[in-house]
Formats: C-alpha cells, structure tokens, sequence
C-alpha cells in the first residue's frame, strides 16, 4: 500500500502548479493534503477512481484538509468532536478494516508564539485521540505536524531554538506523541540522514540552498513498525512551500 501526504499551502493555487501531474505519477492508494484552503465547490478536481473527503476551515480561505483513497473506509470522522478545536478543518479519520488513517494539519504557533497556549492544549487532545483509537487498531497519522522534532531535522537548530515549530515545548510534545506508541516513519527507515527536509521559506532562496525543516512527517502504531517498506520526502516536487512525502508499507 502507497500512501501520499502534501501541505499544498492552497490546493486552488498548487492545482495551476502541477499538482494533478504529481497525483497520478505517484499512483497512491490514499493520498492526504492540507492546507487546502478552499471549500469542495470551489474548483473543478478529476481525480478518477477516487473517493474524496473534506473537512473544510469555517474561516474560507483558510487552513483545511482533504483524503482522497482508491479504497472505501468503513467509515469517516471530522475533527477530534471538540469545538474549540473543530472550526479549521484540521482533522479526518478513515476507519479501514487494518487500521486507521488521520490526517492531520497541527496548529502553528505562530510568530511570537501567540498560539503556543492553544498549540498545546491542540496536542494534548490529540494525543489522547490517538491513543484511544490505537486501543481499538492500528493507526497512521500523516501531515503537517509543524514541528521539527530533533535538531536533525533543521538545518539551522541553534537559531531557531524559541521559533514556532522548534520551541522546547512543541518538541517535546512530539516525544511524549511518540513514547504513547507511535514510530516517525522516515526516522526509522532513515536514522541519521541529515539535510532531509519538507518545508523551505519563500524567503532568502532558501529551498535551492536547501535551508529547510522537516516538519511533515507519517508516523503509525509501533505494531505496524516492522510493515514499513519505505518512507520517502520528495523535495524536487515544487508547488508549495512544503513537498510531498510518501509511506509504503505492508
């Protein structure tokens, strides 16, 4: 099984930038995107052959999140059923016969970070949402997690220590997201591969120069951990800010 996950950054925008090139080269089974930034009515999507899911932003224009799978799930949640949480459509569940798959897009904490008190109460909740549903079966969780978990996985860590996404605090969190049960996929596959990012600034050229973060990731059940057959970032992929990254496994 392919599994596909992109941050867009506006799927309007990205499909006049060879997104639907990328869609059918990848061939996935399930391909998940955030950041869509848009309502399902708001532009014309093919995509033969594949259901598609939408949790869209209250706020138009704004954050979202879309699955598109070859394979029909039992059944589909929207949001994590907290109100606080569940008015940008950053969450989708598909419940398949294995597993479960969520797509998440994790609140960023913004500059000065003015959202880290929300960020962390969004992670905690999250947490608990997964462990639950990691009590029923297997789950893999992809996204943009807005994090860089470790200092390899940016380029320029000592600057960066109190910035939205590499704060002390967001890290941990994904730590304490992982010892509840989950792998980081691609830091399975690839413990100690350096300059392996998914988002670049538009700013200072800074994805030629490949200053970037990693900060998009699949992570799935420690059970699942010996299924994973590859795990791929594809950074020549343009069209966003963010690239995509891949997950085969079974």
């Amino acid at each position: 099984m392919k599994l596909i996950s992109w941050n867009v950054n506006g799927l309007r925008a990205c499909l006049s930038k060879g997104f639907e090139d990328f869609f059918n080269t990848a061939d996935a089974d399930i391909f998940c995107i955030q950041e869509t930034k848009m309502h399902p009515d708001q532009a014309e999507i093919g995509l033969i052959g594949y259901e598609k899911y939408w949790n869209s932003a209250v706020k138009k224009g704004y954050s979202g999140t879309a699955v598109f799978t070859r394979i029909t799930p039992l059944s589909v949640i929207y949001g994590l059923n907290i109100e606080e949480h569940d008015q940008e459509g950053r969450l989708i569940t598909l419940e398949f016969e294995n597993f479960f798959l969520v797509n998440v897009y994790t609140p960023n904490s913004k500059r000065e970070l003015l959202r880290l008190d929300y960020r962390m109460r969004w992670e905690d909740e999250f947490r608990t949402y997964l462990i639950t549903l990691n009590q029923s079966k297997p789950v893999i969780i992809c996204g943009d997690i807005n994090v860089a978990h470790q200092e390899i996985d940016i380029k320029n860590p000592k600057t960066n220590r109190r910035n939205a996404g590499f704060t002390d605090e967001e890290r941990d969190k994904m730590t304490a997201l992982l010892e509840a049960g989950f792998t980081d996929t691609f830091r399975h596959i690839y413990p100690d591969k350096i300059d392996a990012y998914t988002w670049w600034s538009y700013m200072m050229n800074a994805r030629a120069r490949n200053i970037g973060w990693r900060i998009d990731y699949f992570l799935v059940s420690n059970t699942l951990r010996e299924a994973i057959k590859e795990a791929t970032i594809y950074p020549d992929v343009m069209g966003s800010d963010h690239c995509p990254i891949g997950l085969e496994i079974f």
